[in-house]
């Protein structure tokens, strides 16, 4: 997880940013991006992609992270701005307001599969999240920041449609509940007309 790392280490870089977002494909709710800064030559075992870890080993990788790390930050975007830009350009801000909040200048960044609209030197990594410890902390990071405001805050708001079961992601529980109650104030309405339009919703 340190192939990306270890080469910039040697060419002197000292805070390499990891960059992630989570919640892309959801039909409701933020984008979120995290940036992270681990120490040169720190191994965080167990870290890997979020979608790999169990919420158990999420929660506790991320209390890691975030004791250990040089820095770290977390940016997000609501609903009204992706329906406004795109999910694409919503993604790319959320992660330069993550990187612009960092409080530590960062001399690198490795992106997972995107592009930071930043002079900071950078590289895209596809599948960055499972090939980069730094990428795999953002996404942890992101990951857990978003359950949490599924779980605490979002649910509390919206309790019809099972936020904190199904993350916003377009699951039967939650096309059901969309057919029951009618979309919120946090749906993405491009996300639910392009549903439409594709026949992907149980209606």
């Amino acid at each position: 997880m340190l192939e990306f790392e270890k080469p910039l280490w040697a060419q002197g870089h000292r805070f390499i940013a990891g960059i992630d977002e989570v919640g892309r494909g959801c039909l409701f709710g933020d984008v979120v991006a995290a940036a992270v800064i681990l120490p040169e030559g720190l191994v965080l075992e167990g870290v890997d992609d979020s979608k790999k870890l169990s919420a158990k080993k999420r929660e506790e990788l991320y209390e890691a992270i975030t004791g250990q790390a040089l820095a770290w930050s977390v940016a997000r975007v609501d609903a009204s701005v992706i329906d406004s830009i795109n999910i694409k350009q919503a993604s790319r801000l959320a992660m330069k307001q993550a990187t612009a909040a960092l409080g530590v200048d960062p001399d690198y960044l490795l992106v997972d599969a995107e592009k930071v609209d930043c002079d900071v030197p950078q590289l895209a990594i596809i599948k960055g999240d499972a090939r980069s410890q730094s990428v795999a902390a953002a996404s942890i990071v992101a990951k857990v920041t978003r359950d949490r405001l599924c779980a605490n805050e979002w649910d509390v708001l919206y309790p019809a449609y099972g936020i904190a079961i199904h993350k916003g992601y377009a699951t039967k529980l939650h096309r059901e509940k969309l057919l029951e109650y009618g979309p919120s104030p946090m749906h993405r309405q491009s996300f639910l007309a392009k549903l439409y339009a594709e026949q992907q919703v149980l209606f």
